[in-house]
Order: C-alpha cells, then sequence, then structure tokens
C-alpha cells in the first residue's frame, strides 16, 4: 500500500512538472508579449517593463526563475494588474469557483444517479425513454449553449430567476444547473448500464428468494453495487466542471477564477495564464489521486498488485 501511494505520488509530481514546463514554453513561443503595443508604448517604458518582469532574460533563465518562485508558492505578479498579484487573484477568485461547481456536482450527483435508476428499472418503457432523452441532450448540447438557452427562455422572457451576477443563492442556480447537465447525462447513462449488470446478478435473485421487498433488494443491494462506478470517474467529472466553469462563469458574469483565465489570454498575461493554469493542474491530480484511493476502500474487492503492496 505505501510503495502504491509513493508510485502515484512520485507520478502526479512529474505530471505537475510536464504541465508547468509545456505550458511554459508554449505560453512564451507565441510571438509578441503582454507589453507589445507597437507606436503606444516609448522604448525606454518597454524596457523597463520587459527588465521588472524578467522577460528581458534568457528563456531557459526565466524558467528556473520561475520553478524557484514556484517552489515558494508565488505565482508572481500580474502583468496587467497593478493592485493585485496572482496570489492574491486565486484566492479571490476560485472559492467562488468552487463553490459553483460543487453546486454543479451535487445537482449532478442527485438526479444522474436517480435518473439512470429509473431507466434500468423501467427498461424500454416510457420512463426509460425519458431519462435517455434527457442524457442524449445533456451530453450533446455545451454547457455554453444550455447557458444561453437559460438565459434567454427562464431569466428573460419568465424572469423566474437573474439572468447573471453574483450574491445570492438564486443567481447560482442558473449556471450551476447548466454546469451540471453534461456530467449529470453522463452519470445517468453509467448509471443505467451498471443497475441493468447488477440486476442480472445471482446475489440479487437469491435476496428476492428470501422474501426481501422489491425497494429493499433495489436500494441495499442493486443501487449499492451500479454506483460504485459513478465513484471512479468522479475525478474526471469534477475536472471537467472546474474547466467548464470558464465560460459559464463569462456567460453569467460570475467574478469566480474562470474570468481571470479568460482575461490572462485575452491579455496574454503570463504570470496569471501560468497560475491559474498550474492551480487547476495541482486541484485535478490531487482529485485523481484521491479518487483512485478512495475506490480501493469503498470497494473491497479493488486489490493493489503485488509490486504495489
Amino acid at each position: 500500500m505505501k510503495k502504491y501511494l509513493l508510485k502515484r505520488l512520485v507520478m502526479s509530481i512529474i505530471t505537475l512538472w510536464v504541465i508547468i514546463t509545456v505550458t511554459f514554453f508554449l505560453m512564451h513561443s507565441i510571438p509578441g508579449n503582454p507589453f507589445r503595443k507597437e507606436g503606444k508604448m516609448p522604448a525606454a517604458v518597454y524596457a523597463n517593463l520587459l527588465k521588472k518582469y524578467g522577460l528581458d532574460k534568457p528563456l531557459p533563465e526565466q524558467y528556473l526563475i520561475y520553478l524557484k518562485n514556484l517552489l515558494k508558492g508565488d505565482f508572481g505578479d500580474s502583468m496587467k494588474s497593478k493592485v493585485e498579484t496572482v496570489n492574491d487573484m486565486i484566492k479571490r477568485g476560485f472559492p467562488i469557483s468552487a463553490y459553483l461547481g460543487l453546486e454543479a456536482l451535487f445537482i449532478a450527483l442527485i438526479f444522474g444517479p436517480a435518473l439512470g435508476a429509473l431507466a434500468a428499472l423501467y427498461q424500454n418503457k416510457i420512463p426509460d425513454y425519458i431519462s435517455m432523452i434527457i442524457a442524449i441532450v445533456g451530453i450533446s448540447v455545451p454547457s455554453f449553449i444550455m447557458g444561453t438557452v437559460l438565459i434567454q427562455f427562464v431569466a428573460k422572457k419568465v424572469a423566474w430567476l437573474p439572468i447573471g451576477g453574483w450574491g445570492e443563492f438564486r443567481h447560482t442556480l442558473l449556471p450551476a444547473f447548466a454546469l451540471s447537465l453534461m456530467p449529470l447525462a453522463y452519470i445517468a447513462r453509467l448509471m443505467r448500464s451498471s443497475m441493468l449488470e447488477v440486476l442480472g446478478q445471482d446475489y440479487i435473485r437469491t435476496a428476492k428468494s428470501k422474501g426481501i421487498t422489491k425497494w429493499e433488494v433495489i436500494l441495499k443491494h442493486a443501487v449499492r453495487n451500479a454506483i460504485l462506478p459513478i465513484v471512479s470517474v468522479l475525478g474526471t467529472l469534477i475536472s471537467n466542471l472546474l474547466v467548464g466553469s470558464f465560460v459559464i462563469e463569462k456567460i453569467f458574469g460570475i467574478p469566480g477564477l474562470g474570468k481571470f483565465f479568460v482575461q490572462s489570454i485575452n491579455n496574454r498575461d503570463y504570470t496569471l495564464i501560468m497560475g491559474t493554469t498550474i492551480f487547476y493542474a495541482i486541484i485535478l491530480i490531487f482529485l485523481l489521486l484521491f479518487v483512485d484511493i478512495a475506490y480501493m476502500f469503498i470497494d473491497p474487492r479493488i486489490k493493489l498488485s503485488k509490486e504495489g503492496r
């Protein structure tokens, strides 16, 4: 167990280093820089800005300096904001993005398994067709399209909820629902196939033969085992929610970390691009590692290989 955890930890560190390195050199390979505005900036001012942010040094030296600061937890100063560092922006924006993502995940984890189980229990009947139509729509329609549709019909025409903004719970409902539809649909389809497989197992027929009620068999035996595959994909689903929130935050005017990420790309803010990318990479790598480890404890049938013991 210890060897397995150590191996996964080392692989996670290597993965993070590769992401940092690739992002750094790809970003600097794009022609120009954040301060290049022909005819709008005196040469002396331009040279001072390059020196201030270390852009006048050779690229390998810039890379080593960045890694050194990164080991101290310093993402650097934003090249566009004059009042906040990248660390400050992350501290201000991430709690909002995390709240929205967790709300969307909660919606997906409540309604996704319910729709999938319902579809399996009523296979090839109306509830099954309705559930799968919802799943197909959720997978096929991108979250930003769904967000636009919700704004048009729910916020504008019916005026049930605000179009955008942040501050009250009602501001979160439309963006959270738009963000949750894809993982909800994926979970519903996965739950349906898993539930159908479990319902055909011998231990389900044995439980029924003992006189246990139908719903007790379904809830205590079928659902409990059918939901295990969902746990194994939680890391990927959460990562999709985090990345998908970038566009949703922009559409609904939410001041989360996604807003800073989009702005950093538009402004060619190197340090902010690196900071947000690395921050999200750390979170996603940790989540995938946590889900893998948690799955071994949730399902006792999962065994580590001899090499990983």
